[in-house]
């Protein structure tokens, strides 16, 4: 993925005299970009799953004036003193990275931009928007959740409607009210498929903001009764519907719009043994037949007071035959503090929580069990944000690991270059798998697949060899799992010599049309191919590498025999690869007496 660098938007807002920055970053060659500083502290590093952080901070709700320094994107203003929510990576389109968010309307030209949902593609640039119904005020800046298969959106919509008094039993009057639903567009043509009114469904008495029979009637824009905040769809079609106002969970049909259930409020259909309330970001987390499982950040307080001892994360069992829930898991709030508005709740690939409790941007990760991992926040107290997600960019499968190599040599002025070369196992044949041009004093490189059994070797302004490294083994993580790698089982080391055949060959699999795996004139092994080639090359590697163990720990005759006699299909290639081995010479690189390879120390006047 080429989302390698940690994305963030940011809204900064006027500079008055009186104030420093000194909670802001800035930058020589980007003296117009203020970025935010962190606190970070980490309990777990190891349990944490791998990825970034999306965060769209925040001074303030509603746009202010025009500034040109209030929308920084790695210092790209595309969108000038426009507040951006709901700022996160999807994956769920053709299989490639995308980034989404909402871009607040346009204080200056309210009438002609409402606002909108974008998506932007891995070249950042904008893709596709998603513009709202002009019978509303703004796009709505709670959601934009983009489904599976990268085809419909989901947003909430607020509406003004006027709406008879009979349930506050007032029959003779009527008052404005915002109802709160939701929509699904179409992303390509911008067609809504769906709409969902609260007026339609939801009595007014269910709001826990106006229960008076004698607060006063509204003018437009009118009471906010319901106060939608987020939506979700299952494979099944039917949805979920958060209703901040009413401190209820809706099950709604995907066939005609009706209401299946409640969970919450004041009129539950569940049998509950637990409560929460003025929630946010409810989600599906598994969904099948009868049998649901929803997360939610259970905020438990707002401005007016609170409701329970500190806010947490829930993770809720729904059996809608049964019609119960069961409360799975409760996380709670890292301070024991309150998240009065906003927030989200995030699974991750590992089973972690990744939680934002919005105010000053404090967030938290969580293991499955529910330890404590890791808090951040913003070192300033200026900005906040809507919600908060981690994403993993690369390593969570078989097909997209990737080796990061750091070297360096610690006096030596001649080095122009680096060649990397990586070998199948630790008697293999070193193959190069990429060159890099040395600018600083340690050169990072980065090679598509698990190499394993690596040298560099460093060389001069005409491309002469200086000298090269000792063997040096790939560190991996203790527990796979932990950090969010979700193969079936541990990956084995690739063989550089069939992923670089990939790009050779042409039967075995190529470069797609405008895209380049050359970098500084030398290939980089196993990028821009194939899934499918990618794949097979994976499984033979893996093959080799598990035969070869056997090899060396019994040998002969017998083992070639047991070899093309056990693996089956992948029989003949492997034993011609063995057998290649053997009718060519090779140097066996010398390691100190007794001591395994991946335990050899460079020696100090060698690169490192």
């Amino acid at each position: 993925m080429l989302f390698r660098s940690a994305l963030l938007l940011f809204v900064v807002q006027n500079a008055i005299a009186e104030r420093h920055d000194a909670d802001l970053m800035s930058f020589v060659t980007l003296p117009e970009v203020r970025a935010l500083k962190w606190e970070v502290t980490h309990y777990d590093r190891e349990r944490q799953a791998p990825g970034y952080w999306f965060v769209a901070p925040y001074g303030q709700i509603c746009p202010g004036e025009p500034n040109p320094e209030m929308l920084i994107w790695a210092g790209a203003p595309l969108y000038d003193n426009r507040n951006v929510f709901d700022f996160k990576p999807n994956y769920n389109a053709d299989g490639e990275p995308y980034l989404s968010m909402i871009v607040n309307w346009d204080i200056e030209n309210h009438n002609s931009d409402k606002g909108r949902g974008v998506t932007i593609n891995k070249h950042y640039e904008v893709q596709g928007e998603t513009k709202p119904d002009e019978a509303v005020h703004d796009f709505n800046m709670h959601e934009y959740n983009i489904l599976d298969g990268g085809k419909t959106a989901l947003t909430c919509v607020y509406r003004s409607e006027k709406v008879n008094l009979a349930d506050f039993g007032r029959p003779t009057e009527e008052s404005w009210v915002q109802t709160g639903g939701f929509a699904e567009y179409d992303l390509e043509t911008n067609e809504m498929l769906v709409q969902w009114n609260s007026a339609d469904h939801i009595a007014l008495h269910e709001s826990n903001m106006f229960h008076s029979y004698d607060s006063a009637a509204a003018d437009e824009p009118g009471w906010d009764y319901v106060h939608a905040n987020a939506v979700d769809k299952n494979a099944a079609g039917d949805y979920i519907l958060s209703l901040r106002f009413t401190d209820t969970i809706y099950g709604i049909s995907g066939v005609d719009g009706s209401i299946m259930w409640r969970l919450g409020g004041l009129e539950s259909d569940f049998t509950q043994d637990f409560t929460f309330s003025r929630q946010h970001d409810a989600k599906f987390v598994s969904s099948e037949g009868t049998k649901h499982v929803i997360s939610l950040l259970n905020n438990a307080a707002d401005e007016r007071g609170n409701q329970e001892s500190m806010s947490s994360v829930l993770y809720i069992e729904l059996d809608t035959e049964t019609m119960t829930a069961v409360l799975q898991k409760r996380i709670n709030r890292p301070d024991s503090g309150f998240s009065l508005l906003r927030g989200s709740a995030q699974t991750l690939p590992n089973g972690n929580t990744f939680a934002g409790w919005s105010q000053y941007g404090y967030q938290s990760e969580h293991s499955p069990e529910g330890d404590l991992l890791m808090t951040a926040q913003f070192a300033s107290e200026r900005y906040s944000t809507y919600r908060a997600y981690k994403a993993s960019v690369y390593g969570t499968s078989n097909t997209d690991i990737t080796t990061i190599i750091h070297v360096s040599w610690n006096g030596a002025t001649g080095v122009a270059g680096w060649n990397f070369y990586a070998q199948a196992y630790d008697r293999g044949d070193p193959v190069l798998v990429g060159h890099a041009n040395k600018t600083d004093f340690e050169t990072m490189y980065i090679v598509d697949g698990y190499m394993d059994w690596i040298t560099a070797e460093a060389v001069d302004i005409n491309g002469n060899e200086m000298m090269k490294s000792g063997i040096v083994r790939s560190a991996v993580p203790s527990n796979w799992k932990a950090v969010g790698f979700q193969g079936a089982s541990n990956p084995s080391p690739d063989d550089p010599s069939l992923m670089s055949s990939i790009h050779e060959n042409p039967d075995l699999g190529s470069v797609p049309d405008g895209e380049s795996d050359v970098v500084d004139g030398s290939k980089t092994v196993g990028s821009a191919v194939s899934d499918s080639s990618y794949a097979d090359a994976k499984e033979v590697a893996k093959s080799v590498y598990k035969a070869y163990d056997v090899i060396r720990g019994v040998g002969g005759l017998l083992l070639l025999l047991l070899l093309a006699s056990s693996v089956g299909g992948a029989g003949f290639a492997i034993y011609r690869y063995v057998k290649g081995r053997k009718n060519r010479a090779y140097q066996h690189v010398a390691t100190d007496e007794d001591i395994p390879t991946e335990e050899i120390h460079l020696r100090s006047q060698a690169p490192q």
